[in-house]
């Protein structure tokens, strides 16, 4: 296939823009490069005569309309998106205008493409979205793709709405659609504002590893290659106008996987052993769900799909890799919020 990612330069979709390539596909990336792009995400690909990068924005319906008439895609893979919900507490405007009205641009630009093309049957629009939507779960029950939508925070709610959107625009005009709900993801090339990066790097630096709460909210994770891998089997076989939850099948409270990735660095790094010493909990993130967990069996049953790395194997190679690669963390340091305490706006 011929795909048009957005967000290629973030840490899932530079994963799924490896992925693609290493497979044959040709891949555009379009991205924004704002704060959490890093283009040496996929400097491995980018010599690739199947591999173009366009730099644009999909709030500008302009440049979307420009790139889809220049590469004509079979699919568009959006994963553009404002993603780190402290940042949507302190700042929801940003999350609306990039998830909902950029998801709305994106959809009317490939309504637009798909109609010039003569609306052919294998085009397809693959939306990329969270668990999130679905709201807070109790200590038993799993999220399946029938679970009504409860988003608590700004980041959640805007992606409420766009998934809302990829809906009707598939009801309504017949755009050959495809939704899929995830579960946290961790690997190579995490943006250091997130969780596990936030642990490892605090932990090499000897400084306190911040823990919300009592770090009893619990998460299912879900390696980042593995993801990629469930996105490209949706995307070439995942029924139209279907969703479909993508889970690591891999539950841990928070505490419990800031104490994993603490024994870990203390194989690694002895010398600075324990680094669970480093543990500090701090106030809580407003609105803070407490427990995700993903129903995989659609995608399972329906496409062959299911996770290939354990939890274990998946900090290790996690780990491992921030270790070998100091040039990229280390050059992100410097950028808006790195580092520091967000979501306090509330």
């Amino acid at each position: 296939m011929k795909i048009l990612v957005t967000g290629g330069a973030g840490f899932i979709g530079s994963a799924v823009v490896r992925l693609a390539v290493a497979r044959g596909h040709e891949v555009i990336n379009l991205d924004a490069l704002t704060y959490a792009a890093c283009l040496d995400n996929v400097a491995s690909v980018a010599q690739s005569n199947l591999y173009t990068f366009e730099r644009g924005d999909i709030r500008d319906r302009a440049t979307l309309d420009a790139i889809l008439s220049r590469h004509a895609p079979d699919a568009i893979l959006h994963l553009a998106a404002e993603s780190h919900v402290d940042r949507s507490i302190d700042g929801p405007g940003a999350f609306i205008e990039t998830n909902v009205t950029g998801t709305y641009n994106l959809l009317e630009a490939a309504r637009s493409h798909w109609d010039a093309l003569g609306r052919p049957d294998d085009f397809r629009f693959h939306h990329v979205s969270t668990d999130e939507v679905f709201g807070t779960l109790g200590p038993e029950g799993l999220f399946t793709e029938d679970t009504p939508y409860a988003p608590n925070s700004p980041y959640s709610a805007s992606k409420a709405a766009s998934d809302h959107l990829v809906r009707a625009w598939h009801e309504t005009y017949g755009l050959p659609t495809l939704l899929t709900n995830c579960s946290n993801n961790y690997g190579p090339f995490h943006f250091p504002e997130k969780l596990i990066p936030v642990v490892i790097l605090k932990a090499l630096g000897g400084e306190p590893i911040p823990v919300y709460g009592t770090g009893e909210n619990v998460r299912d994770w879900l390696f980042v290659e593995d993801h990629a891998d469930a996105l490209l089997c949706v995307l070439a076989k995942g029924q139209v106008g279907r969703s479909y939850n993508i889970g690591g099948h891999n539950e841990l409270q928070n505490i419990e996987l800031v104490r994993l990735l603490c024994g870990l660095l203390d194989e690694r790094r002895p010398d600075a052993a324990p680094h669970a010493d480093l543990i500090t909990f701090v106030p809580d993130r407003p609105g803070h769900d407490m427990r995700y967990a993903i129903d995989a069996s659609r995608i399972q049953a329906e496409l062959g799909w299911s996770p290939s790395v354990t939890v274990e194997e998946g900090l290790a190679k996690t780990v491992d890799w921030f270790l070998d690669n100091p040039q990229w963390w280390r050059a992100l340091q410097d950028r808006d919020g790195v580092g520091q305490r967000l979501g306090t706006g509330a």
